[in-house]
């Protein structure tokens, strides 16, 4: 058995607000069949500290970045949680990083300082009894603690850098080192500075002992200028280090022949089930039952994720017969553009301002097509769900989604093996010819059914990924894990 903490901001479903959550929530459960037993370790949010049952204290801190502390263990939300309890830093309503004025917390250096900090104590054994051989760091939010494990007293845990989004970096000025609680050596070496200031991602990929990401295609695209937001060289000097294992989701969530969010169960032999969730979408985004696929998108609503895009065809879509449903929130101006669909195209353009996860299975359930037109995308859930639940995924060819959708050309559809489609370069025009065709192939009833059962029956579970995270952990380690016994 191998023991390893899972270091992290976020972990579904004790706190969320976005992919993040629902990795780090999946994991361990997966992990556990490869004989890895895991432990979440998370800021003591009250959201996480309230969910803990039959909490103990196991360790105290009198001086933790500006206050008392201590680690709580228990359980919570099916995982074995060790959780920061630290008021000065995590208790806070909201958002865990951003405050009521939709600003990052002005000490956000020192909270998730914090957690990597806590992170490399337990690996110094603070716990009493408990001595992990690996620290799994998720983010920039958890990135400095291969630096302590690098700088600060040694210690015999290995450490994992996983990047989910190298767009969020954790890039701070550089008056901040003093409090750090780093050996000078960090600076000295140059491991943590970034253009001058202080980088914690920079930190974790420049010291960690393995480095991923969450799929295979972002391995390669974030060693280039166009992806590297600025990191790029340095993962071309580690490219050794680095490997890309596609994120899986959680079958026990997402399962359509038994999810309660549903209004009507379905396997992928009962597709024309999905009926009964199509008519109950309709109805609660006010778009009517005329003929037409009917296109969604489950999204943050931003830039990065191409729904800027959308407003662009909002109006070619529902000119070329097609009825639009959005779930989401961000960006103002695209949250307005969508708003303001809905007013040109009533009954054929829905928007719900919000972020709801029943609501977003039922979508899953329902709609025809799942829309992910990414302009970058590290990995991506939302077309696994579509995947799963036979909402046809229409997305860009980056990242993971390059990875998980087989597209729908015509030698594909002829050996049955498509799964959606997809689309190259990340432009409007190019979206609209994918939305071209995506209609036309639901307007052929038995190709678009042999689609939506190839992608049902494709293996989107985290089975075959965290096999691949074992692997890596035994390596680290000089172990054979059970999967290299397994082959």
């Amino acid at each position: 058995m191998i023991d390893v903490v899972s270091v992290a901001s976020e972990a579904y479903p004790l706190i969320k607000t976005g992919g993040l959550a629902d990795v780090t929530g999946a994991l361990p459960a997966a992990l556990a069949r490869h004989d890895v037993a895991v432990r979440t370790l998370l800021p003591g949010y009250p959201a996480v500290l309230g969910a803990i049952e039959n909490g103990r204290v196991v360790a105290e801190f009198q001086e933790f970045f500006g206050g008392f502390a201590q680690l709580i263990a228990g359980r919570a939300g099916g995982l074995d949680i060790i959780a920061i309890n630290a008021p000065h830093l995590y208790d806070r309503q909201g958002n865990p990083y951003v405050g009521p004025d939709k600003q990052d917390w002005p000490d956000n250096w020192k909270r998730f300082a914090g957690l990597s900090f806590a992170a490399y104590e337990i690996a110094q054994g603070v716990v009493e009894g408990y001595h992990p051989q690996i620290l799994h760091c998720h983010d920039w939010q958890a990135a400095m603690a291969p630096a302590y494990v690098a700088f600060n007293a040694p210690t015999r845990v290995k450490t994992v850098m996983t990047v989910h989004n190298i767009a969020f970096q954790g890039r701070y000025e550089w008056n901040i080192f003093p409090e750090l609680r780093i050996d000078f050596r960090a600076a000295q070496e140059g491991a943590i500075e970034y253009f001058g200031g202080i980088g914690y991602l920079k930190a974790g990929l420049q010291t960690a002992d393995a480095l991923t990401t969450v799929s295979p295609t972002y391995a390669l695209e974030i060693k280039t200028a166009a992806y590297g937001m600025g990191l790029e060289g340095l993962l071309q000097q580690r490219a050794g280090a680095l490997t890309g294992i596609t994120n899986g989701i959680d079958y026990g969530d997402w399962d359509p022949m038994v999810d309660p969010m549903l209004r009507q169960h379905f396997g992928h032999n009962t597709t024309e089930q999905r009926a009964g969730n199509r008519r109950a979408l309709l109805e609660r985004f006010n778009i009517d039952e005329s003929p037409g696929p009917l296109f969604s998108v489950v999204s943050r609503l931003t830039w990065q994720k191409g729904l800027d895009m959308l407003v662009e065809v909002v109006d070619q879509l529902i000119a070329a017969g097609g009825k639009l449903i959005v779930l989401g929130s961000g960006d103002a101006e695209i949250e307005n553009g969508l708003a303001g669909a809905t007013l040109r195209h009533p009954g054929k353009v829905g928007f719900i301002r919000a972020y709801d996860e029943p609501l977003s299975h039922l979508v899953q359930g329902g709609a025809d097509v799942m829309m992910v037109p990414s302009r970058f995308e590290p990995c991506g859930l939302t077309q696994l769900y579509g995947l799963r639940y036979g909402c046809v995924p229409l997305v860009s060819r980056v990242g993971g989604l390059a990875d998980t959708v087989i597209d729908a050309n015509e030698a594909a559809v002829e050996a049955g093996a498509a799964t959606g489609i997809v689309f190259a370069p990340a432009t409007p025009e190019a979206f609209m010819d994918a939305i071209h065709r995506a209609i036309r192939l639901y307007g052929h009833e038995k190709t678009w059914r042999k689609m939506q059962r190839r992608g049902m029956k494709s293996d989107v579970s985290w089975d075959l990924s965290a096999g691949k995270y074992a692997k890596l952990y035994g390596r680290l380690l000089g172990v054979k894990s059970h999967d290299d016994h397994a082959d």
